[in-house]
C-alpha cells in the first residue's frame, strides 16, 4: 500500500479544494442547503471516506499534516469572543434572561446524560462526554476543539467521536425542530401576534456561529493599515490567551483550552474598545477572516478522521445521540414550552431550541423560518434565539466543559 504524507502547503491546498467541493454539492444537492450541513463537513468527510475506501483496498493512504489546525482553531473563537456586543443583552429582556438560564440547565443535563451513558456502554467517560454539551450545543466547532484536549489528554478518538457525534446531531435538529414546533402550535391552535410580512425576508440574516448582524458593521473600504490594525488585536488575543491557559495548568493543574482564554481576552477588549474606542473594528473583515478559519479548520478535522479507529464507537455514538434527543424533545416540549410562555413566540423559540441544541445557529434559523413561512413571524424568537446561541450560550456551555473535563480526567 502506498502511502503519501503531505506537508503543511500541500494540506492547505486539499483543505481549499475539499472546501470548494462541499460547496459546490451544497449548492446543487438541495437536500444538504435545506437542512444546513457546512460546506468544510460535507467536503472534509467525503475525502474522510474516500480515504479509508482507497485504505481498505490496500491501495492508498494520505495523512495530511493538520500541524495549523489549533491556530485557525483559536483564531475562529477570538474572532467570535470579538463579536460579543454585552449591551445587546438588554435588548432580550426577560425572556432572553428566561431562554439563557434553560439553554444552561440543558448543557449540563446533556453532559451528565452522556458521562452516564458512557457507563453503560462501557467506554471511556470523556468519550462519551464528547457526545454531550460539547458535540450536541457546541457543534463541530467546540468538538473539534474541545475533541484535541481530550486527545491531548491521552484519550484517542475524541475528535473523531466528537465530530460524528456532532453530524448526526445537526441532521436530526435540522429534521425535528419544525415538526415538534408544529405539534405545538397545531395542539394549542396558537396564533402569531402580529405578523410582519417584510421581516420574513430578514430571517436569513442570522446565517453562522458568530453572528454579528446586530452589530452596527464598518462600511470603510479596507486599507492595509486597516488590515494590519485587525490583525494585531486578533494576534494578542491569541498570544495572550495561550499564556493564560498555560499559567492557569501550570499554577493549578486546571486544564482550560487555548480557545477558552483567547476568547476571554476577545470579549474584555471588546468592552474595553466599545467604551474608549480605540481602533474601529471591521466587522465585515472579521467575519470574513472568521468565516475563512472555521472553514479550514473545519476542513481539516474532519478529513483527517481514522473511520478505522472509529468503527468500533458507531454504536455507542448513535445510542447516546438518539438519547440526547429524545432528552431534547422531552425538555423542549414539557419544560422550556411552558416555562417561556406558552404561547407562538415559545413554540417558535422551541423549534429554534432543537435546531441549535442539537446542531448550530444556522440549524435554529432554518428551522425558525420554516415555522414562520407556514405560520407567522415572531419578532422575539429571531431576536432571542440567535442572541443567545450565537455567542451568550457561551456562558454556560464552557465552564460545563471544563468542569466535566477536569473532574473526569
Amino acid at each position: 500500500m502506498i502511502s503519501i504524507n503531505l506537508n503543511i502547503v500541500d494540506t492547505l491546498i486539499l483543505s481549499t479544494l475539499l472546501f470548494l467541493i462541499g460547496t459546490v454539492i451544497k449548492d446543487r444537492i438541495s437536500i444538504f442547503n435545506r437542512i444546513c450541513i457546512p460546506s468544510p463537513v460535507i467536503g472534509g468527510l467525503l475525502f474522510c471516506l474516500i480515504n479509508s475506501l482507497l485504505r481498505s483496498a490496500n491501495l492508498l493512504i494520505i495523512y495530511p499534516d493538520t500541524s495549523l489546525m489549533p491556530y485557525f482553531m483559536s483564531l475562529f473563537f477570538t474572532i467570535i469572543g470579538i463579536g460579543i456586543n454585552l449591551h445587546l443583552i438588554k435588548k432580550g429582556g426577560y425572556l432572553l434572561f428566561k431562554y439563557w438560564l434553560l439553554c444552561g440547565i440543558l448543557a449540563y443535563c446533556q453532559s451528565i446524560l452522556a458521562v452516564i451513558l458512557a457507563k453503560f456502554l462501557n467506554i471511556h467517560p470523556l468519550l462519551g462526554l464528547m457526545c454531550g454539551t460539547i458535540s450536541m450545543e457546541g457543534g463541530h466547532g467546540f468538538a473539534a476543539a474541545f475533541g484535541s484536549t481530550i486527545e491531548n489528554l491521552g484519550v484517542n478518538n475524541a475528535l473523531s467521536v466528537g465530530v460524528a457525534a456532532a453530524t448526526f446531531g445537526l441532521l436530526l435538529g435540522s429534521l425535528l425542530g419544525g415538526p415538534t414546533a408544529r405539534y405545538l402550535i397545531e395542539k394549542y391552535n396558537l396564533k402569531p401576534v402580529h405578523i410582519k410580512g417584510n421581516n420574513l425576508k430578514d430571517k436569513s440574516g442570522y446565517s453562522k456561529k458568530n453572528n454579528n448582524s446586530h452589530i452596527n458593521k464598518s462600511s470603510y473600504s479596507l486599507t492595509t493599515y486597516t488590515f494590519f490594525e485587525q490583525a494585531l488585536v486578533l494576534l494578542l488575543c491569541l498570544n495572550l490567551g495561550e499564556l493564560m491557559t498555560n499559567l492557569l495548568f501550570n499554577t493549578t493543574k486546571i486544564i482550560l483550552p487555548t480557545v477558552v482564554g483567547c476568547m476571554f481576552f476577545a470579549v474584555i477588549f471588546r468592552s474595553i474598545n466599545d467604551k474608549f474606542r480605540f481602533i474601529a473594528l471591521n466587522f465585515k473583515l472579521l467575519d470574513f477572516l472568521g468565516e475563512l478559519s472555521l472553514g479550514i479548520f473545519l476542513t481539516m478535522a474532519l478529513m483527517s478522521i481514522d473511520l478505522f479507529k472509529l468503527s468500533n464507537l458507531f454504536g455507542p455514538i448513535l445510542i447516546i445521540v438518539i438519547s440526547q434527543v429524545a432528552f431534547l424533545i422531552f425538555f423542549a416540549v414539557f419544560v422550556c414550552f411552558k416555562a417561556l410562555g406558552k404561547n407562538f413566540d415559545a413554540a417558535v423559540i422551541i423549534s429554534g431550541l432543537i435546531g441549535h441544541g442539537l446542531g448550530a445557529t444556522p440549524n435554529a434559523i432554518a428551522n425558525m423560518t420554516s415555522v414562520s413561512d407556514r405560520y407567522g413571524y415572531s419578532e422575539k424568537a429571531f431576536l432571542v434565539v440567535p442572541l443567545v446561541s450565537a455567542f451568550l450560550l457561551d456562558a454556560f456551555t464552557i465552564p460545563c466543559i471544563i468542569f466535566f473535563i477536569n473532574i473526569l480526567s
